[in-house]
This record gives structure tokens, C-alpha cells and sequence, in this order.
């Protein structure tokens, strides 16, 4: 009986360059992401090229601050590899590393440009969710972000297809497509904020309703998967900062509601 056999990671080769599936599914999803919150922008009357001038600012911040994130808490491997540091293309960046430098360049961006942070953090809150989705795919290619071993019976009677099964067969076992759960997750906060949207919420509050909803999918797939970032021996660190992003969103709002008044 023949083994399942994984897809290739690699898509292209040429020459001496190697193009992977893992980069091109994250160009993607970004590109998608920048292309849906450009239509939302101008819905707006923003400023012509304002998301993709941010997305030139935010992007390459967002890619290096997630990339430190999972180098600083893999820092025993990467001190006797430091060479394997660049290789972002085999894998190995924080979704969570991400939001922290994207949010703080979009902060200084919308400063410098004179523009509403809030306003901005709205209209690409439902693409970020979008391009989080996608991307979850790149990590389905490198077999990573993967779940406790279970059975191809478990993996059967979830319903997903036989590619999806037979690339969560990994030396010898069966693993939970977590990348899957969360890749869901994400779209359906997608399409939830996209409802959303044009209720009666203040300024921020679309955004605000991405963190929550991001942190609380991420909280619970976290705890099944078996590749995380710890904090200590007990602690995941992914789920540390979910909660953190979750309480800290909800209080936000909170204190915005009833005691500053603001404009919507």
C-alpha cells in the first residue's frame, strides 16, 4: 500500500532561485486584502492611493516585526543557526508579530499623512481577516501549524477533501488541519464584519470587533496545535496575547461608549 504523498512546496524553479508556494499564497492573500480595502477606501472619499501607499509602509514593517517575533521565541534554534534567520520562505512568522509592527506603522503613517488612524484601521479590518485566511494556506503547503495526531477516520468524518488529508500526513501520521480551522474562522469573521460594517459603530469599532474576533478563534485552535511559541513551559505565548487583545479591544470600546463622546 502506497503512502500518501505531500504536495511540493516548491512552485517554481529558476536557476539558482526558488520560488515557494508558502511566499506566493502570502503575496497573495496580501494583495487580495490591499485590492478589496482600495474599493472600501474609496467608498471612503480617502485620499487616491492612500491604502497602497500604506500597504508599501506597512507590509515590509509587518513581514520583519513577525518574522523577529518567532526568531525571539525560537531564539535557542536560531542562535546555532543564525543563517537560517533570512529564510522566510521555509516558514516561520508570527501572525501576531505581524499586527503589532503593521498597527504601530499604520499609527505613524496615518500620523505623518494626517489622517485618521481609526478611520483606516476600519477600512482594512475585514481584509486583513480575508488575507489572514489565505495565508493560513501557505502553512498548509509546508505542512506546519498543524494539529495533535488523530486518525484518517477523524479526518474523513470532518468532510474535508483528500488533499487536504492526505498533505496532513506527515511522517508517518495523521495530524489536525488546525491551519484549516482558523483559515474558516477567519473568513467567517470576514464575512461578519462585511455585515457589520455599516451599523451604528463608532470610529475603530470595526477594527476593534476584528481583534476580538481573530483573538478568541485564535485562543481556542492555539491550544490544539503543536508547533507554538511559548511563554514558559505552560504558557502559550499566542494565546497570552489573544486574551491581552481581547480584553484590552472590549475595554477600548467600553471606555469610548460611555465616557468619551465621539463622533461615528
Amino acid at each position: 500500500m502506497s503512502m500518501p504523498k505531500a504536495l511540493n512546496p516548491i512552485a517554481l524553479e529558476l536557476g539558482p532561485f526558488t520560488i515557494y508556494w508558502y511566499g506566493l499564497i502570502i503575496l497573495t492573500g496580501a494583495l487580495i486584502g490591499l485590492w478589496f480595502a482600495n474599493k472600501e477606501a474609496e467608498k471612503n472619499k480617502m485620499p487616491e492611493d492612500t491604502i497602497i501607499n500604506l500597504m508599501l509602509w506597512a507590509f515590509p514593517i509587518a513581514i520583519l516585526s513577525a518574522r523577529l517575533y518567532y526568531v525571539i521565541f525560537q531564539w535557542d534554534n536560531y542562535s546555532q543557526n543564525l543563517g537560517d534567520i533570512i529564510k522566510i520562505w521555509e516558514g516561520g512568522i508570527a501572525i501576531h508579530g505581524a499586527l503589532i509592527g503593521g498597527t504601530v506603522a499604520a499609527i505613524i503613517y496615518a500620523k505623518k499623512k494626517n489622517l485618521s488612524f481609526w478611520i483606516l484601521a476600519d477600512i482594512v479590518a475585514p481584509s486583513l481577516l480575508l488575507a489572514q485566511a489565505i495565508g493560513r494556506w501557505g502553512n498548509f503547503m509546508n505542512q506546519e501549524a498543524h494539529g495533535g495526531p488523530v486518525s484518517r477516520m477523524f479526518l474523513e468524518k470532518l468532510k474535508v477533501p483528500d488533499f487536504i488529508i492526505t498533505q496532513m500526513y506527515i511522517n508517518g501520521q495523521y495530524f489536525q488541519p488546525t491551519f484549516l480551522y482558523e483559515s474558516l474562522w477567519n473568513v467567517a469573521g470576514f464575512v461578519i464584519l462585511i455585515i457589520i460594517r455599516n451599523s451604528k459603530l463608532k470610529k475603530g469599532e470595526l477594527f476593534l470587533s476584528y481583534v476580538v474576533w481573530y483573538s478568541t478563534g485564535r485562543f481556542f485552535i492555539e491550544g490544539l496545535r503543536t508547533d507554538s511559541l511559548m511563554l514558559t513551559d505552560n504558557l502559550r505565548m499566542a494565546q497570552v496575547i489573544s486574551v491581552f487583545l481581547f480584553i484590552l479591544a472590549i475595554m477600548i470600546i467600553w471606555f469610548r461608549r460611555s465616557i468619551v463622546k465621539n463622533n461615528k
